[in-house]
This record gives structure tokens, sequence and C-alpha cells, in this order.
């Protein structure tokens, strides 16, 4: 089988790594061919690592986006695939008024976000990353709904794959200051709020003990981040926190780490180390991954909605016991562990996904449930009063589609 897997652009981000992972495992334990289409970023170089050609995507800020469906129509021409595989709501778009309505292409997608999006052409298999949100979809769409879980290289990430040493010789993490570590993308969007919490939680622990915070990734948000930061380190007149930017390869901060904050495929990459989290989402949320709290996880994803109410001393509060027991560390590591390598390992989610794309290709929609979809999420996008200029990407199909 002939695959073209169609991602985000390429920032050093869980989806994208994702994306690439599971491209590179398919192609090598099912030996299809594998192609990636994407805009370039700095996660080329993680997709060069695991040998997987790349097609270059025009980068766009709307969509449907006209340049982004050339650029597809030309790569689907030269490569003929049995399948594109659309990572989330922008990367359908572009694929499907195109390459799936009007060339027939099976088109499959994959959802990661934290919520079921009413727009998208609901007879489209589709996967969404926890058992909730899939229970959710599954309730409204009428194509088949699959369980797609953020799944980790356990034997990539794992204890004592690499040196964390240079990395915090590097940062000057070597203090005896005890390490917390959260590895995201800076943005506005999901994960602003989360990090300038953890900033906050930090400027008060500082207050009562040697700990840091370290920040790495990059993004839109970097420039607050870093105004909140030097606010707090001029307070203390230390590093309290400190950012790294982006790391294609994050493994040693993962493993410099003592405690982790973070969400979603990060908090999962922290579990393969067998580190400490305390999972994070937005509007205050915050849990540590415990026994006692890993149903939640399982049902909801590792991330959650507080009630916007939460104080900050919250977080300061789960942090603490972690700060101060080095065996509760290694007990809540030990079981976090176990817990990826059984549920979340890249192998089985592999296998998996192999079995969606085979039933995908086999049970390809009719034109008309396609044609009625595609007028369905147009007509919806425009009533809802998207963005302008998604509005008017929206017309513009429509247009071509009457």
């Amino acid at each position: 089988m002939k695959v073209l897997v169609f991602a985000h652009r390429l920032e050093l981000g869980g989806t994208q790594t994702n994306a690439i992972e599971l491209a590179a495992r398919i192609r090598d334990t099912y030996h299809h061919d594998v192609v990636l289409f994407a805009a370039p970023g700095p996660a080329v170089a993680l997709a060069e690592q695991r040998g997987l050609r790349l097609i270059e995507a025009p980068d766009a800020t709307r969509h449907p986006s006209l340049k982004v469906a050339r650029a597809l129509r030309a790569a689907v021409k030269a490569e003929k695939p049995d399948l594109i595989h659309v990572w989330d709501w922008p990367q359908c778009f572009d694929a499907y008024y195109g390459e799936h309505l009007v060339h027939g292409i099976p088109l499959f997608t994959t959802m990661m976000g934290m919520v079921v999006p009413g727009f998208l052409p609901r007879h489209l298999p589709t996967t969404f990353g926890t058992k909730q949100l899939a229970e959710d979809a599954a309730r409204i769409r009428s194509g088949a709904v699959d369980l797609l879980e953020p799944p980790v290289d356990v034997d990539f990430n794992a204890p004592g794959v690499v040196d964390p040493l240079p990395f915090k010789e590097k940062y000057g993490l070597l203090d005896g200051r005890t390490n917390l570590v959260t590895v995201s993308r800076l943005t506005e969007w999901l994960k602003l709020e989360s990090l300038l919490r953890s900033i906050e939680a930090v400027d008060l622990l500082a207050g009562e003990r040697p700990v840091r915070l370290v920040i790495v990734g990059e993004g839109t948000a970097a420039a607050k981040v870093a105004e909140r930061a030097r606010e707090v380190n001029d307070r203390h007149g230390a590093d309290v926190i400190v950012l790294t930017g982006g790391l294609v390869d994050p493994r040693p901060a993962y493993e410099a780490a003592d405690v982790m904050l973070g969400m979603g495929g990060s908090a999962l990459r922290t579990l393969a180390f067998a580190k400490p989290i305390v999972v994070l989402g937005e509007k205050g949320f915050s849990l540590p991954f415990t026994p006692g709290t890993v149903g939640y996880f399982r049902q909801h994803g590792y991330y959650g909605l507080g009630e916007g109410t939460e104080p900050v001393t919250l977080l300061a509060d789960q942090i603490r016991p972690l700060l101060d027991d080095a065996s509760v560390r290694a007990e809540l590591g030990a079981f976090g562990r176990s817990v990826v390598v059984e549920h979340y390992g890249l192998d089985p989610a592999a296998r998996g996904l192999e079995r969606l794309y085979q039933r995908t290709v086999a049970e390809s929609a009719s034109r008309a449930t396609s044609v009625k979809e595609g007028a369905r999420t147009a007509a919806m996008l425009v009533a809802r009063g998207l963005p302008e200029p998604v509005k008017n990407g929206l017309r513009t199909v429509r247009r071509k589609l009457s």
C-alpha cells in the first residue's frame, strides 16, 4: 500500500512526533510505501532520522488553502497513493475538497486535539486520542470512529538511553536545586495558561526550597514566557526559571528531570522515562499521575479542564510532596513506566493503525455522501462565523463546487 501522510507544519510538537514515528514504524513493520507531506520546520530533522521521505508543502494560515491543495494535487499525481492520512482538521480541509471529493482518494483522519469538531465531514473514518473523545464522537458521526492514543516509542524513550550530564552542564543545572522540567510548545492556544501557572507555582516554591523550572520548547508565546521568567528570576536573584528553546531531541531534558510538568504526548514520554509528573490542562487543571488517578487519565487523556478558579497554590501543593521524597518519585516513576509500556507502545499503535488503513481503502464512501458532507461542512463553518480568512476560503470552495 502507498500511504501519503499529510501532517502539520513540522514544528517541535507531540502531534508531529506521533505522525513521524507512526509513519516510520508502519513502513518498517508492514513494508508499506510511506511518504510525508508537510510544511517544513525543525522536526524535519526527526523525519530525516527516521529515514522518511518528505515532500514539502507550502505553509498556510488559512484552510482550505488553494496553494496547499495545488501542491497536494502535484504530490498525489507523482506518488499515486492508495490512501491519504491527514492529521487534524486543517489538513483534512486541504485534502477533502480536492483529493477526496474530486479525485476519489480515500481519506483517513486523525484528531489529537481535546475536542470533537462537529464541522468535520461525518462519514470520514476518524481516530481520536482518548476514550472519552472517541465515545463522544461516535454519538454524532456516521463514519467509523476509533481510538488512537498518543503512542510512545518506549525503547527510544527510556531510562538510561541518553546521558543528561551535557544538558545539565549547558544550562547550569548542577547546583543542587531540584529540577522541575516541562517540554512543550510555547503557544497561546492550549499551552500558555499552564506554562504561566507553572512559573507562578515555582515562584512560590522557590521561596521555600532550592528548586527551578526548566522550560524546553519554542513557539509564538516564547516572548511572553520569557518576560514572566525574567521577572521571577530578578525577584529571586537566581535562575529559578530556565528557558532552553526548542530541542529536536528533548530526551536529555526528560532524563535530567526530578519531576515533570506537562500534558498530552509529553506526559506519556515522561512516564516512559520513569519520571513522576503533575499533568496540566487549562483553566487551572492540574493532577498528579498516581495509581489513584490513572483511571481518569486512561479515560480522558493526559489533560483536563478546571473551573478557572483554582489558586496557583493548588499546583504548588501537588508538586511539593514530589520534591520532598525521592522514594515517592522513584515509586511513581516505576508505576508510570509500567503503564506506558503496557498501554501506549508504538508497536500496538502501528498495528491498529495499519488495520484501519486497510479498512479505509476497502470501504470507500459513495460520492453522493462525500458531496453532501462537504457542502454541510462548508455551510456550517461559514454560519459559525469563523475568522474572515477561513470564511473566504470556504466561500471560494463552495463556488467551485456549485
